[in-house]
């Protein structure tokens, strides 16, 4: 695979900018970023399968190799990243920048350079950047590949290795650079008036599993309940929608919609409803509890607009905030701690106009 490194997408610096307004300079890193977000995850799964190839690394291609990933893919990046840094910094005073891209330009060089930050990798990292050989160790090459390796039980066993922290990294810059512009553009017929992150104390939802769209009786049964337990208030006490997959991708774990609200962590939970717990801070684990932090988005326009779902990944307040999120390079604590919510702030009958999305900062 001699073109591999031809499968990302570069940004490709001009080399005399001098005639170019400020604002088409910023347009064009954020057409490269779209392209890139379309292209460049992929490309990075290539790498990860060319690694896992157990026949390439004999001594005759392993310079060659080498080569190809430390100077071909790894170096490039990192030049493209200082090269975009330097363009960015030129920007600045023309208020154009959206300046969180430069922290994720800082994680990426640090990766790049193999200073990586996750523990687990740091050793197989060193060694391969130390002495490219070492990739011929299987589990070392596993560990820089990532990937999936086999079954155990009924669980496919993931290893989440350099590459796809690497991958992680080029998708942070692209996504504070174009995200943006999406955000804005999404916006067809409403707007985010309000956008915030929060830090609740510990606290429990409670609710139904059910969906009570078409059931007057049973919704107001379902409220007449969370009314009646007034003295558990959590402080963020509107009806509210919570969707979950039980700390799993999407593609594993159906969608689990709770009709309910968030009531103190103490609260007693009535005879045939459900709840999930939340606290401040990640006990580490996949599942609940979850995290009690998150982005709060409340919209207003047109309520049809606000709820729109062709063209957008689930709908358009989900995707809107969501996308925030990924401009702010916040972190989004995806499968493991992931949830996201529908906030009535009149009450069920009225409609949701208010989104949580889960974070963890």
């Amino acid at each position: 695979m001699e073109n591999l490194q031809d499968r990302f997408c570069w940004y490709e610096p001009e080399e005399d900018g001098s005639h170019v307004s400020p604002k088409e300079r910023y347009q064009r890193m954020v057409d490269w970023a779209g392209q890139a977000r379309g292209t460049n995850p992929d490309a990075f799964d290539a790498v990860t399968a060319w690694l896992l190839e157990g026949g390439r690394w004999n001594d005759e291609e392993m310079a060659a190799n080498r080569r190809l990933l430390m100077e071909g893919i790894i170096g490039r990046f990192l030049e493209q990243t200082r090269g975009l840094r330097v363009e960015l910094n030129a920007l600045v005073p023309s208020g154009l920048v959206n300046m969180a891209v430069f922290d994720t330009l800082d994680r990426f060089e640090e990766e790049l350079t193999g200073a990586t930050r996750a523990d687990e990798l740091k050793e197989a990292v060193g060694k391969v950047f130390t002495d490219f050989s070492s990739i011929r160790n299987r589990e070392t090459r596993e560990l820089f590949a990532g990937g999936i390796t086999g079954n155990a039980g009924t669980d496919t066993v993931r290893i989440y290795g350099y590459i796809n922290f690497l991958k992680d990294c080029d998708a942070g810059v692209q996504w504070t650079l174009f995200m943006p512009d999406v955000v804005e553009r999404q916006q067809d017929g409403f707007r985010m008036q309000r956008f915030e992150y929060r830090k609740l104390p510990a606290m429990r939802f409670i609710g139904m599993e059910k969906d009570f769209s078409r059931d007057a009786a049973g919704l107001e049964e379902l409220q007449r309940t969370l009314d009646a337990m007034e003295g558990y208030r959590s402080g963020f006490d509107y009806d509210v929608i919570l969707l979950h997959h039980y700390g799993r991708g999407v593609d594993v774990e159906a969608c689990h919609g709770l009709w309910g609200r968030f009531l103190a962590a103490d609260a007693p939970v009535p005879e045939g409803y459900a709840f999930v717990d939340f606290v401040p801070e990640s006990d580490g684990k996949s599942g609940m509890p979850y995290l009690s932090q998150f982005a709060y988005a409340e919209f207003t326009g047109d309520m049809d607009a606000i709820h729109r779902q062709e063209g957008f990944d689930c709908d358009a307040m989900y995707d809107v905030t969501r996308n925030n999120i990924l401009a702010q390079n916040v972190m989004i604590p995806y499968p493991a701690k992931y949830w996201t919510a529908e906030v009535y702030l009149q009450g069920f009958r009225k409609g949701s106009s208010a989104y949580l999305f889960s974070v963890e900062r």
